[in-house]
């Protein structure tokens, strides 16, 4: 199954994880992290996993997002089974659906933080190297 654009993807996912059965897993699973490939995407999971269950006025205040593109983004998030949405009376709120979220988050949080001490360290090299200026 190919798809032309992204949108194609992931509107045919069901709120229920209907993923395509014809998908190998890790093509299913390349496109989850797809999901997550937008800063904002990982913005909004940051704040559910600091905050727990969050309204969307809350997610629309600490993102500063147009409410119609925070709501593409949890759209998103939902069609991936990485977030779940419930109404109560005229507020919706958000929770992580899974504690593994928090657990991916933390673990890219580290591999961050490994990978910029790293350049950091070869940045430090770099100043011990004899000068090439021409002056």
């Amino acid at each position: 199954m190919r798809f032309s654009r992204y949108d194609e993807f992931v509107k045919p996912l069901s709120e229920e994880l209907d993923w395509p059965s014809a998908e190998p897993l890790y093509r299913v699973k390349a496109g989850m992290f797809k999901g997550l490939g937008h800063p904002w995407r990982v913005r909004v999971l940051e704040i559910l996993v600091a905050r727990g269950e969050t309204p969307v006025a809350v997610l629309l205040e600490e993102t500063g997002l147009d409410p119609s593109h925070l709501s593409q983004h949890l759209a998103v998030l939902r069609r991936y089974g990485l977030v779940i949405a419930e109404r109560r009376a005229s507020f919706v709120y958000y929770r992580l659906a899974f504690p593994e979220v928090a657990d991916l988050l933390r673990v890219a949080r580290r591999l961050l933080i490994r990978t910029l001490s790293t350049a950091s360290e070869r940045l430090e090299d770099v100043t011990a190297l004899p000068s090439i200026d021409s002056e």
